[in-house]
This record gives structure tokens, sequence and C-alpha cells, in this order.
């Protein structure tokens, strides 16, 4: 069973990453997707587990100005059905951000500063986002194409600014096999009628990869692999780019 697979693995990156400790109040960003969904599933396996000792909660963050729908209900029903606590937050973007802003980058970083706030009220020293290797490969390749800089989501990442560390479980995983478990467990699809959706580049750097893949099917390995295997020795020093 795919089930068994995603646990694995997830289980395998928690500990290989270090994500967990004993007395973890771990706060889940529920956005209602798949990958949310099974991160609800994996750590609501991973708290009945005596160690280390973790309680989690969920916050799906409503968003009232930007133009999507949430099944709330579903989403409610689904953490109590996983013994997990589950929060509704409903916020809004400034109208005077909004100019000349990305929206998507603007969406992204108030659910983030809110699900900052919302751990901090609750006690939360964890926040468990539900990215996996395909979400962390296509940010490395996103950097380097338009950023020029060589980074991606890690595993762990210490907030110091806010007192807390985001964890991602699923980092090991394909989205393919949580593709599979959502179809296995008959997640329900949530409503997407966000207007700014397409001007995400991530659905170019998807195509991208899937070029790659015909040259390398094993590619995704390769780039992930790629980024705990830095040989500086044979890479430039920085200096001043002429052009």
């Amino acid at each position: 069973m795919i089930y068994d697979t995603i646990i694995r693995k997830a289980g395998k990156a928690m500990k290989g990453y270090e994500m967990l400790e004993d007395n973890d109040k771990v706060l889940i960003g529920l956005s209602g997707g798949k990958d949310s969904l099974a991160l609800v599933e994996v750590l609501a396996n991973r708290q009945k587990i005596y160690k280390p000792k973790i309680e989690v909660i969920a916050c799906h963050i409503y968003i009232k100005n930007i133009g999507y729908q949430s099944d709330i209900e579903y989403l409610k029903n689904f953490c109590q059905d996983h013994d997990i606590k589950f929060i509704l937050s409903e916020i809004s973007i400034q109208e005077d951000t909004k100019k000349n802003r990305n929206q998507c980058f603007l969406c992204s970083w108030f659910r983030r500063k809110q699900l900052f706030k919302i751990a901090e009220e609750n006690g939360c020293n964890k926040i468990a986002l539900g990215h996996h290797k395909d979400d962390a490969i296509e940010t490395l390749l996103m950097n380097q194409i338009y950023q020029g800089t060589f980074s991606t989501m890690p595993p762990k990442l210490v907030m110091k600014n806010y007192n807390v560390t985001i964890i991602r479980p699923l980092i090991l995983l394909r989205e393919q096999e949580i593709i599979e478990l959502s179809n296995e467990h008959n997640y329900k699809k949530q409503v997407k009628n966000c207007p700014y959706e397409k001007e995400s580049k991530r659905d170019e750097i998807k195509v991208l990869i899937k070029t790659l893949e015909k040259m390398n099917p094993n590619v995704t390995s390769s780039i992930y692999n790629s980024m705990t295997n830095i040989q500086s020795e044979y890479l430039p020093n920085k200096i001043e780019d002429t052009k």
C-alpha cells in the first residue's frame, strides 16, 4: 500500500533530518491540498508513537480577498477523524501592499506570517509544511534560473526571529506518491478560483523537468542529491561580475 511507503519515507526524513524532539508542539499549515492532507495523515500517525512524544494541531488560513474557495467543514472533519485539533484563521491582504507586487508571493508571505502568529498563540515550537521532493527541486531550479542563487526549501529551518522551526516531513516523497495516496484515500479536491494562479513560473519549471527526465529518468534524484554533494574546489570564487 502507498500509505505504508509514505509513512516509511516520511519517518526516514523526520529521523534523518532530526525534525522532532520530545514535547514538540507542531502546527501543520493546512492549505487543503493533497500535500497538506497527506501531512495530516503522516503526523497523526507519528503522534501515536511514544518517543519522541509530540502534540499536533492544524491551521487553515483563509485569505478573504484573494478569490478562492475552501471546504472548511471537510478540513475540520478530516482533522477530527485523525485526532488533530483544527484551527481556522481568516485574514485579508491589505490593498496598499497588493500594488505592483507578485500576488503569489504576497499570498504565501501573508499565510506564513499568520502561521507564525498562530504558532506563538498556541505554544507551538514547530511548523510543519507539506512540501515534497518535487517542490524542493523546482525551487532550486527557479532560484538558479531567475535569481542566480543555489538555494531551496530545506527539510528543517530554524526561524530565530520567530522562535519557531519549520519542518518538511514529506521532503523525500515524490509528488506522484502523494497523488497515489490522495486517490487511494479519496481526498476531496478543493475548488481553485485564484485569478493569479497562472502567473506562477513553477509550471514552466515542471515542463523543464519533464524534458530533463527524457534525457535521464533519474534526473530528479541527481538534482536533489547534488545539493549535498558540493565539490567547492571545482567551483569559481565570487568576483565582481563585469557582464
